[in-house]
């Protein structure tokens, strides 16, 4: 089976590739070639298949159609302009999440196959603030850009999936922390710097009281539900092809917690509150909590604890991200 990972070159997409390489197949189907498709072209990848990495426009479908060659059965579409620049530029995340989107489908409707698509959406597509216990039946009413074009996109795919174009698991993802490297442009991205940042001996910001509460996970499990999402029975969805991970709610006060019980008191005392208010408004809209009733019961592992998900970036990642941030 042809595999295809649009952001194939960004975190979530390598680390995707990465377990692909070592599992060797998908759903009990070998994996015979995986492209890496992302605007700039994705840095290579061992792996006992062919891997074919490739830069182009997700919302140009002669692009895709290079990245999404006829006999592809999986395509897990990462590409995205995250929420905090999708809010600044309103042009842009239509282009790249709507339009691509858009792009996706038409391709894979002239494919001999429906293959199975894996679409990150997230939990900013949905609204309800801090006192917010989101059931899986909610509706969805993004309070920011990037949620509403999330949801489009949901819509857009689900549709496809009904007229038999493609295959579609809608994974919403919850904030993912602990995200190695430099900060992003994501609205969310002070959730990872106030523990990555401590961890390197660096001072941390952050834009909200401690009392706010944000739903996470690991990138091991984020990558373990899109690896499921792969190869599931997508039968057992129906016609409702969003899924709410089973994440974790988390506070502010609960992460330094969690980073003095691993790292001690110096590193707990490197982070600091700052107000922000552009990216306080952004985040203000997001659920604490989903309930998650449903997906443990499709094979969706729940999250790790705090101290877990903390001690599995300093094991995976927290050498790597101090020898990128000391090279500038």
């Amino acid at each position: 089976m042809q595999v295809t990972i649009l952001g194939g070159g960004g975190f979530l997409g390598r680390r995707l590739a990465a377990r692909l390489a070592a599992d060797g197949a998908v759903g009990g189907k070998p994996i015979s070639a995986l492209t890496l498709f992302d605007l700039h072209q994705p840095a290579p990848l061992e792996a006992p298949f062919p891997v074919t990495c490739l830069a182009g426009d997700v919302a140009d479908a002669a692009d895709l159609a290079r990245a999404i060659p006829p006999g592809t059965g999986l395509v897990v579409h990462l590409a995205a302009v995250v929420s905090a620049a999708a809010e600044a530029d309103y042009d842009l995340g239509i282009r790249v999440n709507i339009a691509g989107t858009q792009a996706l489908i038409d391709v894979c409707r002239k494919l001999p196959h429906p293959p199975r698509v894996v679409f990150t959406s997230s939990v900013a597509s949905f609204d309800g603030g801090q006192g917010a216990m989101v059931p899986d039946e909610a509706r969805q009413l993004p309070t920011n850009s990037y949620g509403a074009q999330k949801a489009i996109g949901e819509l857009l795919l689900a549709d496809a999936t009904r007229r038999g174009f493609l295959d579609v698991v809608s994974i919403r993802l919850p904030t993912v922390m602990v995200r190695p490297g430099r900060p992003n442009r994501a609205a969310s991205s002070f959730v990872s710097a106030v523990l990555r940042e401590p961890l390197l001996g660096l001072p941390a910001n952050y834009p909200v009281a401690e009392d706010f509460r944000v739903w996470v996970c690991s990138p091991r499990r984020a990558v373990e539900w899109l690896a499921h999402a792969a190869g599931m029975d997508s039968a057992a969805l129906g016609r409702d092809r969003g899924i709410n991970p089973p994440g974790l709610s988390a506070s502010i006060a609960e992460m330094l917690a969690a980073l003095e019980e691993v790292a001690g008191p110096e590193a707990r005392a490197l982070a600091k509150r700052v107000p922000d208010a552009e990216v306080e408004a952004i985040v203000a809209g997001w659920p604490a909590a989903f309930a998650a009733t449903r997906a443990p019961g499709l094979g969706f592992k729940p999250s790790e604890t705090l101290p877990e998900i903390i001690r599995a970036f300093i094991a995976d990642d927290l050498e790597a991200t101090r020898r990128d941030r000391a090279a500038g």
